[in-house]
């Protein structure tokens, strides 16, 4: 009965419930928003620090600031191409497919950001923080991330003992974040019911239909990436047969599809790396754990298809400014997303804040979001599995 009850069942009975709700009692429903709006709070409540500790623990991770000058180095420089080329795949397949364009299912509900045209100036200074305070305050990731790299590498020069400190200290209250994550993830029947009944009511339930169109585009950039993007830079850079490579480390794959969770493969993940992959224990020790804290493909690809499509939804008219700020956004908040299932929903509402969509707009792909998070967490562990091999070829 437990097994019966869990989170995506839960969740489904919740969106189910918020459907029917909403088409036979739409008054009743609009009063539930209520919910909704209380879980999404949430979400905002954690993202910033969730996202502080995440990227400051990856750094402090590499032990050495002369790991981050080599090995480091590189693997962070092919994380951030793989991982905006991904994005860059999101955003063209969205742009070009066009999912919930035209809808106009949404135009009713209220929401209060509007997008506005960005100078260059104003996109410089979404990267570089003048305040940190202020950043955190006023929830600017792109800022909060450059601070958190800088201030990890400058704890990385100072004496060890303080430096160990300070990342026990750091490490445990990562930890603490994430089991804050996991209890409000708990909450996302709650959250999807509030949200899907209130839409439902307001709108009808035809919004539904257009998750189709949706689904696909994020399946097929994945694919795209997993199996174009990813074995041509293998071939390249690295020189061998990707696709013989996939076939060894299939088990991994195969795990993270069916946990959803980078964290739960990790072990899986150096096993076969190493064993069948033939990759140094001391390439794969380090690469394969800061891979699965910072590296991730698949949820940055499926952040910036969810945006401009939530935007379509709402009638909203991007501009190329604020596309920009989504492949930023989206490239860069992955690497706080947490290696637990439904982080990259989390991440998500850092994405539309960023740009000004609505929030209320998560809860229609919520109803999608566990089997997409299960093929994304796949490209994500594929992409660290690649980037191990690479490099233990060409150093």
């Amino acid at each position: 009965m437990k097994k019966f009850l869990n989170i995506e069942n839960l969740t489904l009975f919740g969106l189910i419930a918020g459907i029917l709700g909403g088409i036979f009692f739409p008054e009743i429903m609009k009063n539930f928003k209520i919910l909704g709006d209380i879980f999404l709070a949430l979400l905002k409540m954690i993202i910033i620090p969730l996202v502080f500790t995440s990227v400051l623990v990856a750094m402090l991770g590499l032990g050495d600031i002369g790991k981050f000058g080599n090995l480091g180095f590189k693997t962070f420089i092919y994380y951030m191409i793989t991982t905006g080329l991904s994005v860059l795949i999101g955003i063209i397949l969205v742009i070009s497919l066009e999912p919930g364009k035209g809808e106009k299912i949404i135009h009713t509900i209220h929401h209060t950001s509007t997008p506005h045209q960005l100078s260059l100036k104003d996109l410089i200074w979404s990267i570089f923080p003048t305040n940190p305070i202020k950043s955190f305050v006023e929830g600017r990731v792109l800022q909060i991330i450059f601070f958190s790299i800088l201030l990890g590498l400058a704890i990385l020069k100072i004496n060890n003992s303080k430096m160990e400190s300070l990342y026990k200290f750091f490490d445990g209250l990562n930890d603490a974040f994430i089991v804050l994550t996991k209890w409000i993830i708990k909450l996302t029947p709650i959250g999807v019911f509030g949200l899907v009944g209130y839409i439902v009511a307001i709108s009808g339930y035809n919004v539904l239909f257009s998750l189709w169109k949706y689904i696909i585009t994020v399946i097929l950039g994945l694919l795209i990436h997993a199996f174009l993007i990813l074995p041509l830079l293998a071939f390249i850079v690295g020189g061998y047969n990707p696709y013989k490579y996939f076939y060894q480390v299939r088990e991994a794959i195969l795990l993270a599809f069916s946990t959803a969770s980078s964290a739960a493969t990790l072990p899986v993940s150096l096993q076969v790396s190493e064993e069948k992959g033939k990759i140094s224990k001391e390439i794969a020790g380090f690469i394969l754990p800061l891979g699965a804290t910072i590296n991730m493909d698949g949820t940055a690809l499926y952040e910036s298809v969810a945006a401009v499509f939530i935007a379509n939804l709402f009638g909203i008219k991007l501009t190329s400014g604020q596309i920009f700020i989504i492949f930023l956004t989206s490239t860069l908040a992955s690497i706080g997303a947490a290696t637990i299932p439904g982080a990259g929903l989390v991440m998500l509402t850092l994405v539309l804040n960023s740009v000004g969509i609505p929030l209320e707009g998560i809860g229609i792909i919520m109803a999608v979001d566990r089997f997409l998070d299960m093929i994304r967490t796949s490209v994500n562990v594929w992409g660290d599995l690649n980037c191990a091999k690479i490099l233990d070829k060409i150093i």
